[in-house]
């Protein structure tokens, strides 16, 4: 069994969120590790490319800390848009600032997406071991399909008491999680074709990835 498109599913009506693109992942101790964060960079801008010709809509999500702290302190350089990013802010996009890992959680960012006839979101950005899974599992319970650009969001190397995983092995194994049942997952090369035709991506679910060859 392999992915598939899924008879009569709707022609997504598509919105690109930039989550948490900050100066805080180009420095330790959250510095992306895989892939590299320029090389991230450069997917979202192509990302981001696509979704302005195509006009979609967009929302640049940015995570604050508590004022003062040692990381996204509110006023901070770690705060701050990574500056190729902050360079392409244009008034029309929507700009959210969270306290939490999910983009949805305690902002106005679900509402507005409603309100622009949005059924499909894609993400972008960092980490997609923190804030990008936690917004992609959100989105099933608000009636939004969730899209993840593979090569467009980055993970850190992880290493606690329960464990330890470097960047790549928490990057390849959350994309595979995360296809099989809370998210599209796909490259911003197949995104950007499938934009141009107005087609959905090709969906995974739970039994399609538990039975396919190992």
């Amino acid at each position: 069994m392999t992915d598939r498109d899924e008879p009569g599913r709707t022609v997504p009506s598509r919105a690109l969120v930039l989550v948490d693109v900050q100066n805080e992942y180009a420095r330790l101790p959250l510095r992306i590790r895989y892939p590299r964060l320029r090389d991230c960079l450069e997917q979202i801008e192509r990302a981001l490319d696509a979704a302005e010709s195509a006009g979609l809509p967009v929302a640049c999500v940015q995570h604050a800390g508590p004022p003062g702290g040692a990381i996204f302190a509110p006023g901070g350089k770690g705060f701050e848009l990574c500056p190729r990013i902050e360079c392409r802010r244009t008034p029309q996009w929507k700009s959210v600032v969270k306290h939490h890992g999910s983009i949805y959680a305690g902002t106005d960012l679900a509402a507005w997406l409603h309100e622009q006839g949005v059924n499909t979101v894609t993400l972008v950005g960092f980490m997609v071991n923190n804030c990008v899974l936690a917004s992609a599992a959100w989105g099933e319970t608000i009636g939004l399909a969730t899209e993840v650009l593979s090569d467009a969001v980055g993970a850190i190397n992880l290493r606690n008491r329960a464990g330890k995983a470097d960047a790549r092995t928490v990057h390849t194994t959350l994309m595979a999680l995360l296809h099989s049942n809370w998210a599209a997952v796909t490259t911003a090369d197949d995104w950007c074709r499938a934009l141009a035709r107005r087609e959905p991506l090709p969906r995974s679910n739970l039994v399609v990835s538990a039975m396919a060859p190992f």
